[in-house]
């Protein structure tokens, strides 16, 4: 058990999505395929990478499948089902950062099958989860989870909630103005904005995780070691040079190494201090 939670979840931010462009990687020259994988998984915003489409086949019917799983979702089902999973994550998310920043604002989601139309452009089940700040929605598709896992990540329900938690973590980056810094920085090296940005966000997830099962009125159960280790063999799984593999060259990195991605949702989740992720000040990344 994760949610400890009872009864239905009541938000109003979380929808079901698809019918939308049929969506791909618009990538070439230099690019090639190891730049397209980077990008497939917790881009910022993949408006720079991603063509249009035409309409995914069945898209229309599983966006009402997905509305309907989402109207039906308990706090119990949660432990169960990945869908009813992203959204309690959402609620878990947007009350910690209500209580640690009076000004937060919770970002929309959508969560969606094979493809979706979104303010950076169409996407699809591809591109991974993603965040796009020029409509404040987070988007997921669940199916990506099984693809983590075969990546040699962890499906389990705190690395799931984790991933939720980074793509909520870049909303706050866009509300605080990090995120556009980072834009502005460059979009690979070890020290890019890009890698800037997502080791941040992975802070972020971190300081969520840390106050997720704090106090009696908490969503979360407490969160055991197990859960943290499962958090890790993810981060590690999707760092850049384990994405690379070996002869990994830093300079192509846009989202830190898995010693850093690692290194920094620790620092968060051990601190459970936002003012404690700022990768922006330090060159120690």
């Amino acid at each position: 058990m994760t949610f400890q939670g009872s009864g239905s979840i009541d938000t109003g931010n979380v929808s079901g999505g698809g019918g939308g462009g049929g969506g791909r990687i618009a990538l070439g020259g230099g690019a090639g395929l190891l730049i397209t994988i980077v990008a497939l998984f917790f881009g910022v915003n993949p408006g720079d990478l991603l063509g249009s489409g035409g309409p995914a086949p069945g898209a229309s019917s599983d966006a009402a499948q997905i509305q309907q799983q989402l109207d039906s979702c308990t706090y119990e089902m949660a432990n169960e089902n990945t869908i009813c999973r992203i959204k309690a994550t959402t609620v878990s998310v947007d009350s910690v950062w209500s209580d640690l920043w009076p000004e937060y604002k919770p970002p929309q989601t959508v969560v969606f099958a094979d493809a979706v139309n979104t303010g950076c452009g169409s996407a699809s089940s591809a591109t991974g989860p993603f965040y796009c700040p020029a409509d404040s929605t987070a988007y997921f598709d669940p199916t990506f989870f099984a693809q983590l896992r075969r990546m040699g990540g962890s499906d389990g329900p705190l690395a799931q909630e984790y991933v939720v938690a980074h793509e909520y973590g870049h909303h706050v980056q866009n509300l605080t103005g990090a995120l556009a810094k980072g834009q502005r920085m460059g979009s690979q090296g070890p020290r890019s904005g890009s890698v800037r940005v997502e080791l941040q966000a992975d802070c972020l997830a971190g300081v969520w995780a840390h106050h997720a099962d704090d106090g009696p009125d908490a969503l979360l159960a407490p969160i055991t070691e197990d859960q943290i280790a499962s958090v890790i063999q993810t981060a590690k799984a999707i760092g850049d040079d384990t994405i690379q593999g070996p002869g990994s060259n830093p300079e192509g990195w846009t989202h830190g190494s898995a010693a850093q991605r690692t290194r920094w949702f620790t620092i968060g989740y051990q601190a459970g201090d936002p003012n404690r992720c700022d990768t922006f000040a330090t060159d120690d990344l």
